[in-house]
């Protein structure tokens, strides 16, 4: 298939907020194209080549532009070539290739296929193709439900393959689909509530356990061979030997855990997040050493847990792993639940997770089963931009733009982002710094006072509250922001939506 043909489609689907009309335009494309083609194209369409992060950003993409082809020629196989060679660029030498291999890339599509493809290797799609359409659209091409589809997606950790998999063979492939040992797959998520009573009224009897202030890790164990994986499903093994170490010392020899690390100071208390998080980059030093804790089991010799209760998991979990298991208590108590969560803020913990003890494991989705309740009103945001600082801050970019994930498209296209507020407070002269150096590498435009910016970095604030207010699109403002945190763990997909800081308003 020509690449060309998945411009139209895409343009097409960003010119139609019906979903059914995505969903069918979608569905027509997946079945023209070759089995080959196929995760390459959802990648494409997704802005999340198979290839990976490719380390492009606007400067690279903006220098080779050049002129570009009378007429459509590329084929997607002739794209996916190219970032293969895009993404296999390193060592001596490699900033040379990279750049000859985007100007290749970027000489031989079309104008409206450069357009594309800039924003597809930026991660800047605005197509509504999001993945919980493509999802619909691989079960109508496929005449699959879309329930197996999701579920396979959810296991598979894949989108592209997934649909491959199902254009292939059909729903009954799909089915055979389960978990994997050393395959990561994407989290439960939870929602959010004031108190601990109000938690307790959505779960029933639940598990109410300590919510660390660390970063989440996923555990795949099969004999002596241990994994360890972000919450974005990046394998950082080779950086945490101490979580490896650990891991090997359980009685079991084939799981999947669930759960956070973090750094500990002397007294136990947890260290700020951020010297968790620099522990997972590639040139991490190792002063502190990251303690796991773990609040789930997936899996367990053979045995798929997800369908399962977790009063049925959180016991195997604490055979598993004695001494490793993030303390917690069964209550459907609102006393004995709050006395929990006072106890897990004396320790310097972020608050409590309420937990239903009937609920399954729904990997990759935020329903109602979990309920996260912090002392703090915290929202995960987008920054989309930041202003050039004054006075003291002369020369830093300092005021940041913050977006909350819109992704019905609400208040503009699906899957963008609805500017809530701005702030600079909370920005030690550590992250100004950082800023600085950061956002210019994924800049997009700029004007005298402002850089705009890729939306993919995730920063959590702290607010009062929300107010009504018509300066925004989604008609909400942030009440007092402060910065609490960069979440590099993070994706913009992962943030919280417009909807969420909507429904503020009426409490």
């Amino acid at each position: 298939m020509l690449l060309n043909e998945l411009v139209e489609v895409a343009g097409e689907v960003a010119a139609t907020r019906s979903r059914l009309a995505k969903v069918d335009a979608l569905a027509r494309l997946l079945r023209r194209l070759a089995p080959d083609e196929v995760i390459p194209a959802v990648g494409l369409l997704l802005g999340s080549p198979r290839q990976g992060r490719l380390g492009v950003g606007w400067r690279s993409v903006s220098g080779v532009m050049g002129d570009p082809a009378g007429a459509p020629s590329l084929a997607v196989s002739n794209v996916d070539a190219l970032l293969d060679r895009l993404a296999s660029a390193e060592g001596s030498g490699s900033a040379a290739l990279r750049s000859s291999v985007l100007h290749e890339l970027m000489h031989a599509a079309a104008a409206a296929e450069q357009d594309f493809l800039v924003r597809a290797l930026l991660g800047e799609m605005r197509t509504g193709a999001l993945e919980g359409v493509l999802i619909d659209s691989v079960a109508r091409a496929a005449d699959a439900s879309g329930e197996v589809v999701r579920r396979a997606v959810m296991l598979s950790g894949d989108l592209g393959a997934t649909a491959a998999l199902a254009l292939s063979g059909g729903e009954s492939a799909l089915t055979k689909v389960g978990l994997e040992v050393g395959r990561p797959v994407r989290p439960m998520l939870a929602a959010s509530a004031a108190t601990v009573a109000e938690a307790l009224a959505t779960t029933g009897e639940a598990s109410v356990e300590y919510k660390l202030d660390g970063a989440r890790i996923q555990v795949h164990r099969h004999g002596d061979e241990v994994g360890v994986y972000t919450r974005s499903l990046a394998d950082i093994t080779h950086r945490v030997p101490e979580v490896v170490e650990a891991v090997r010392g359980f009685a079991a020899r084939d799981f999947i855990l669930d759960g956070e690390t973090l750094t500990l100071d002397e007294a136990g208390a947890p260290r700020p997040f951020q010297e968790t998080m620099s522990r997972f980059g590639a040139d991490a030093a190792r002063e502190s050493l990251l303690k796991p804790r773990f609040f789930d089991v997936l899996h367990l010799d053979g045995r798929d847990l997800l369908d399962e209760p977790l009063a049925v998991r959180r016991p195997i979990l604490e055979r598993i792993a004695p001494g490793f298991v993030v303390p917690g208590v069964i209550t459907d108590n609102v006393s004995e639940a709050e006395a929990l969560s006072d106890e897990a803020l004396a320790a310097g913990h972020e608050g409590v997770v309420v937990k239903a003890i009937g609920s399954p494991y729904t990997a990759g989705r935020r329903g109602s089963g979990w309920v996260k309740v912090k002392p703090v009103h915290t929202y995960d945001l987008v920054v989309l931009a930041c202003e050039w600082g004054s006075g003291r801050r002369q020369g830093w970019l300092s005021n940041l733009h913050l977006g909350a994930l819109d992704p019905l498209g609400e208040f503009g296209e699906p899957g963008g982002f609805v500017m809530v507020g701005k702030t600079f407070k909370g920005l030690t002269d550590e992250l100004l710094r950082w800023q600085t150096e950061t956002f210019p590498q994924i800049e997009i435009r700029r004007t005298a006072g402002t850089v705009w910016v890729e939306p993919m970095i995730v920063v959590e604030i702290a607010i009062d509250g929300v107010q009504a207010s018509s300066r925004y699109p989604g008609g909400v403002a942030l009440r007092f922001a402060r910065v609490k945190r960069y979440r590099d763990d993070k994706a913009a997909e992962e943030a919280d939506t417009i909807q969420t800081l909507r429904a503020l308003l009426r409490t």
